[in-house]
């Protein structure tokens, strides 16, 4: 290592979002960034760093413990960067004697049904929910439950592998898509759980020490009241004059401490099913926001959301826990989704009309022309989406209508009778 600075421990960088924020951070923090890759990484070269950057590759927790003591190492903190191996950083984080979330509600943190026991163990509410090891077990579990049910992967994320059943007569075909993960791996659990009909949010929060601190909470605006498996479409942040806010804050903070999460950012999805005290626990993850909230906040607040968890991480209270925030505008963000049909993209109408409206930006377009566009069911299959700030709700409310004008998808529809080669 040429570099005198103190070092932070980086797990994970080249293959999250978020590593090349959180390496900018530590730099400007006074520390040197080590990356530790804990797998194979195909995005390795382009996360490279300064020369004479120290990284390490290891093969699981007490490899990436060893590798760290080999090279001499007294890193003053580790900082997950990936949302999927955030348990390892953990573990990691607890052998080396620093600040991280309780180790041993790791698997809690990620694995659904886990969740759902860890939840119920505390009084945290969740649905009713039953864990089945067999598709075919799930009509059962179902029928138990009463309908509407919401079947879903156990390490599914992004909402892929989720399929809302409204009644019986839907059971036959409906999990024929649940064998597989993303990454077509054999799924060996579902959970099948009741669908709580209500208002849903996203919630984030960062914590120092067990203190917790709310960023914001986002509602997932649907367009009517059918019951959805992907929440996507309009999301808007709401105040504290909305109705929901304060219980799902309270709540939430109950949750955080439910879980051991003590430092860095908590990202919570609940459910509220009516007017009542009644929320209710539907995800949890000790890391930032996958969507656009974490760009906006920099442009549109006080927020230093990466300097900021490198501190929790290193034992301090940065300013995002105790001071104002500082929001110079109200967030949301457009979601165009394909809810007719699987096809062939022919065109997407309207880009540059969406890209000039007032308060639009980041706009995202996945799919070109000749491309295979599938139904929207997931994080993954997003045809386009925009970030859309305001200087209150209201505004925000009428830029997302005109942004869902702005853009139309010519989509020919897949064959009704595909040839079999």
């Amino acid at each position: 290592m040429e570099s005198n600075d103190p070092v932070v421990l980086l797990v994970d960088p080249a293959d999250g979002r978020n590593g090349h924020a959180y390496k900018a951070a530590i730099r400007d923090l006074g520390f040197q960034a080590v990356s530790l890759s804990t797998g194979p990484s195909s995005t390795a070269a382009a996360l490279s760093g300064p020369a004479g950057e120290t990284s390490l590759r290891a093969d699981g927790v007490e490899d990436a413990v060893w590798q760290v003591r080999e090279a001499g190492l007294e890193p003053w903190a580790v900082v997950p960067a990936r949302g999927s191996t955030l348990h390892v950083a953990d573990e990691i984080a607890v052998r080396l004697g620093l600040p991280g979330n309780d180790h041993t509600l790791s698997w809690a943190r990620r694995n659904k049904a886990a969740m759902r026991a860890r939840a119920v163990h505390t009084g945290v509410r969740v649905p009713e929910f039953r864990l089945v090891d067999s598709l075919d077990a799930v009509a059962g579990a179902a029928r138990e439950i009463g309908f509407p049910v919401i079947v879903k992967q156990t390490m599914g994320s992004g909402s892929y592998g989720v399929i809302v059943i409204s009644n019986a007569a839907d059971l036959d075909g409906a999990t024929k898509g649940l064998a597989v993960d993303w990454h077509d791996r054999p799924v060996k659990e579902w959970l099948v759980e009741q669908y709580v009909r209500g208002r849903e949010y996203a919630v984030n929060f960062c914590s120092a020490d067990g203190a917790h601190r709310l960023i914001d909470i986002w509602e997932y605006r649907w367009p009517d009241d059918r019951d959805y498996d992907f929440p996507l479409w309009d999301i808007v942040q709401i105040d504290d004059s909305h109705p929901d806010y304060a219980r799902v804050e309270r709540f939430c903070k109950k949750a955080l401490d439910a879980f051991g999460i003590r430092y860095g950012p908590g990202h919570i999805e609940v459910k509220c099913g009516g007017d009542g005290d009644d929320v209710y626990l539907i995800e949890l993850a000790a890391r930032f926001s996958g969507g656009p909230a974490v760009p906006m906040w920099m442009r549109h607040s006080d927020l230093r959301p990466f300097h900021d968890a490198v501190e929790c991480f290193l034992g301090r209270r940065p300013d995002m826990i105790d001071g104002d925030h500082g929001f110079r505008a109200v967030l949301g963000s457009v979601v165009i989704r394909n809810d007719d049909a699987p096809g062939t993209l022919v065109a997407t109408h309207g880009l540059d009309t969406l890209r000039a409206l007032p308060g639009v930006a980041d706009v995202l377009v996945e799919f070109q022309p000749g491309d295979h566009v599938p139904i929207t069911d997931h994080n993954m299959c997003i045809p386009v989406s925009a970030s859309v700030h305001g200087t209150d709700r209201a505004t925000v409310l009428r830029t997302l209508a005109a942004a869902r004008e702005s853009v139309r998808l010519e989509i020919a529809p897949d064959p009704a009778n595909p040839t079999v080669g």
